[in-house]
């Protein structure tokens, strides 16, 4: 069996000293573009792991985040931060870093376990999810600067989340939305209605918007409110939801979440039976998949390679230079399976 390289047999290989390789691995910006070119060569043909331990000890950090396992409702949108946590997970480990993962009950309790964590595990940083308005979390490890990134915005009361202090990446639920909504307006909907929940979720607020800015020219201002609907996420009230609209004269639906979107698949269906719905969702939940749901697809594995990014500019870059903040919003899809729905019956002259 070959032995493991190490520092001292790539050194030999390259004919070079082994300062010049750990400079290479540790502060490339010390090393000739060509020796370093050669190095990270010889570390991909042999398949050299630098040792972390010595790494660890040499640098002070440990190269492990921690990540708060956020509590799941209904067991269908809860797949999404599944996909993230794996993506995450993935690209942390091809950079030597991991992952340390723990439950807590609310904002209170996370705050008491980053205190923890920071003592007893030595963490460099925290990835962060969930974000909403007033959030204390952030505050709280930016008092202490402890490096974290979000995946969410802010949603400060501003409304100008790119005046943050610290980074974040983020779906642009309003485009989203918005593009889901001229799908409909172009398969001759007029009374398109969005089911969300109730007012003052960043969130969901942002997703109605999109909803609302595509209906604007469309509908009268008056007809914008009365054809939107917040209640909890959950297909029971996504179906009670879609059934208020529907009375409404809404032939159509733009739905916050796939929860929602089941529901009021199921209302529909229930209405005219044998006619696709008009109903889209968002997340593309592998249940939207299945039930041939259409949704709007967050790009969750971009999410966490930025996040990736970001978390080793800031970790990785020069310790006595503080790094500025970054802000990514990343642009969802739109999925169409059932043609999106029928096409609806021409407006009345």
């Amino acid at each position: 069996m070959a032995s493991r390289p190490t520092l001292a047999s790539l050194a030999e290989q390259l004919g070079l000293s082994r300062q010049t390789v750990s400079n290479a691995i540790n502060a490339p910006e010390r090393v000739k573009p060509d020796t370093l070119r050669r190095v990270n060569e010889m570390i991909v043909t042999t398949g050299y792991r630098p040792n972390a331990a010595a790494r660890q000890l040499r640098t002070r950090r440990s190269r492990n985040l921690g990540f708060r396992l956020m509590p799941t409702e209904d067991g269908i949108n809860g797949a999404i931060l599944d996909r993230f946590l794996h993506s995450l997970t993935e690209n942390l480990q091809e950079h030597d870093y991991r992952v340390t993962l723990f439950a807590a009950r609310d904002d209170a309790a996370e705050i008491r376990s980053y205190e923890e964590l920071l003592e007893t595990s030595d963490l460099d940083g925290f990835v962060l999810a969930g974000t909403h308005h007033g959030d204390a979390r952030s505050d709280w490890l930016l008092a202490r600067s402890v490096p974290f990134v979000t995946f969410g915005r802010p949603w400060n009361a501003s409304g100008d989340d790119k005046d943050c202090a610290h980074s974040w990446v983020d779906v642009d639920g309003r485009s989203g939305t918005e593009e889901a909504t001229n799908y409909l307006l172009g398969r001759g909907h007029r009374r398109i209605g969005f089911l969300g929940w109730p007012a003052g979720s960043g969130v969901g607020d942002d997703r109605r918007s999109g909803w609302a800015s595509a209906l604007a020219g469309s509908v009268a201002p008056a007809d914008v409110d009365a054809l939107s609907v917040g209640v909890a996420d959950g297909t029971r009230q996504g179906a009670e939801g879609a059934r208020h609209l529907l009375e409404r004269g809404a032939t159509a639906v733009v739905c916050a979440s796939d929860s929602l979107a089941l529901g009021a698949s199921e209302q529909f269906r229930a209405t005219a039976p044998g006619t696709p719905p008009a109903v889209i969702g968002f997340d593309d939940t592998p249940v939207a998949a299945a039930l041939g749901l259409s949704s709007v697809a967050q790009p969750v594995e971009q999410a966490a390679t930025e996040i990736v990014d970001i978390m080793r500019h800031v970790l990785d870059g020069p310790p006595d230079q503080a790094a500025p903040a970054i802000h990514r919003l990343l642009k969802p899809r739109l999925v169409l399976r059932d043609g999106g729905g029928p096409l609806a019956s021409p407006p009345s002259t």
